[in-house]
């Protein structure tokens, strides 16, 4: 079969992009270096309509390596999306850190190894893909040198890294020393019920172990709220978003495409791994008085949520979890940005200083309580279709955790709702009206809209989302 290149052309094209920023980064004197936030701006807005583009094209490279489907080119359009809204909404926040160069550079990078991650038909592509963006990551998370938490969460974020890291090639090289084989759709068809060994289910564990860091369930998630508070709030947004789509499209990937014939022995391990991480991710947000712990600890909420999608084990959990998935970007960006938006004037991350925000700034206030809502899952917003379309998926087998998960969404409206209430029942300290750039309306009014409009007409994406998940089943 010819090598057909067209295959790579995401991959190129934000290989060429990363390096352009990268020399531009070091020829440019300092005060023309505001522009890259321009260029990357349109370089990726180009690379998302390469993407969209190229929806239809379906092939594979390298003996069925790297796989292009619809299901893969789906989650790069999650990442793009994600990486693009950061971008656009978060350009005066780098400009104020003084790492423009850097920052674009290595974000473009994060944004490749994610899309090689969804591409990705046997190990050794997902740990190149996977590796990419945790590095990339790990220099990002540490990269405001003014700040002692920067710092310090890139160390921890190594360190944990490091661990997982070693969890999953472990795991990794267990499956390969006892199946032969390195490609996922080849272990599927030699691992069954009936020849599992403990050696097996021991490599399970640690590939569980692994992935469960990647995604932060608990009890793996303990890097998320201090990385999330410490790394600079553009990181953090993307972290939310792009690292955790990039991370379940190879959780799908590998449990559901390699793994399904031992299901038996891993489903309800996951089935419980979600349900703790559900209850512990919002109890624990809780007491959070930073708003960035807050929404680390519901991010790891929300990948409980996520991970119930898994334990359908079927076409329509995986739906769930892709349309979930899709959502969550701009309800998390949406906030993200907004905390961008108030930490540049008021320098602050406690809620407290979100005293009056409705009147310092009507639409930051809207669309923080929207995203809140959404989050949620109160009807009719975007979050509460995400979850119906989840649980739905396993009320016939796992009543007890699609009622437990229903429980917990309704537990967590408080600590969300008690942001919108600072916001617009106290007074503030400072009257003075926050300002923010066009381009930050633009990406506070597009998660806006976007999260209404996914809750009250969600058919269209829907129909999207079905195709990308039919186009995974088909290999």
């Amino acid at each position: 079969m010819p090598f057909d290149v067209s295959l790579l052309t995401i991959e190129i094209t934000l290989s060429v992009l990363g390096l352009t920023i990268l020399v531009l980064g070091l020829i440019v004197p300092p005060n023309a270096k505001r522009g890259l936030g321009a260029i990357t701006t349109i370089g990726l807005l180009g690379t998302l309509a390469v993407a969209v583009a190229l929806w239809d094209m379906q092939g594979s490279l390298f003996d069925g390596m790297f796989i292009v489907d619809q299901y893969a080119t789906f989650f790069k359009i999650i990442c793009l999306t994600g990486a693009l809204l950061v971008t656009m909404g978060c350009t005066k926040y780098v400009e104020n850190m003084g790492a423009n160069g850097e920052y674009y550079s290595i974000l473009v990078f994060s944004i490749l190894g994610m899309c090689v991650m969804a591409s990705a038909g046997d190990f050794l592509t997902l740990y190149v893909g996977l590796e990419l963006m945790t590095l990339a990551f790990i220099v990002l998370v540490a990269l405001n040198k003014r700040d002692a938490k920067s710092a310090e969460a890139g160390i921890k974020y190594i360190i944990l890294a490091a661990i997982s890291a070693a969890a999953l090639l472990y795991g990794l090289s267990l499956v390969y020393g006892l199946t032969g084989t390195i490609m996922i759709a080849e272990i599927a068809q030699l691992v069954v019920a009936g020849s599992l060994s403990p050696l097996l289910i021991f490599g399970l564990v640690l590939l569980i172990a692994g992935l469960g860091f990647k995604v932060s369930a608990v009890p793996f998630h303990m890097w998320s709220p201090d990385v999330y508070e410490g790394a600079p709030t553009p990181v953090t947004a993307f972290l939310a978003v792009g690292s955790k789509a990039a991370s379940f499209a190879i959780v799908i990937r590998l449990f559901v495409a390699g793994f399904i014939g031992t299901a038996g022995t891993w489903v309800m391990a996951i089935a419980i791994l979600a349900a703790i991480t559900m209850v512990v991710g919002n109890l624990l947000a809780i007491p959070q008085t930073n708003i960035k712990r807050m929404l680390a600890y519901s991010s790891i909420s929300q990948a409980g949520y996520m991970l119930v999608g898994l334990v359908a084990l079927t076409e329509a959990g995986v739906k769930g979890i892709m349309f979930y998935a899709f959502l969550y970007v701009f309800a998390t960006l949406g906030a993200f940005v907004v905390v961008a938006t108030v930490y540049n004037k008021v320098k602050s991350d406690e809620i407290a200083d979100y005293a009056g925000l409705a009147r310092r700034a009507p639409l930051l206030a809207a669309v923080l309580t929207i995203s809140m809502l959404s989050m949620a899952g109160i009807p009719p917003l975007a979050g509460f279709v995400g979850k119906f379309y989840l649980f739905t998926t396993i009320v016939g087998d796992y009543f007890w955790l699609a009622l437990l998960g229903l429980i917990i969404s309704m537990i967590s409206v408080y600590y969300y709702l008690r942001v919108c209430l600072v916001m617009y029942r106290d007074e503030p300290k400072d009257n003075a009206p926050i300002e923010y750039s066009g381009s930050v309306t633009v990406v506070l009014l597009a998660t806006l809209v976007t999260t209404i409009v996914l809750g009250v007409y969600p058919g269209p994406i829907s129909e999207v989302v079905n195709t990308a998940a039919a186009s995974f089943f088909i290999h």
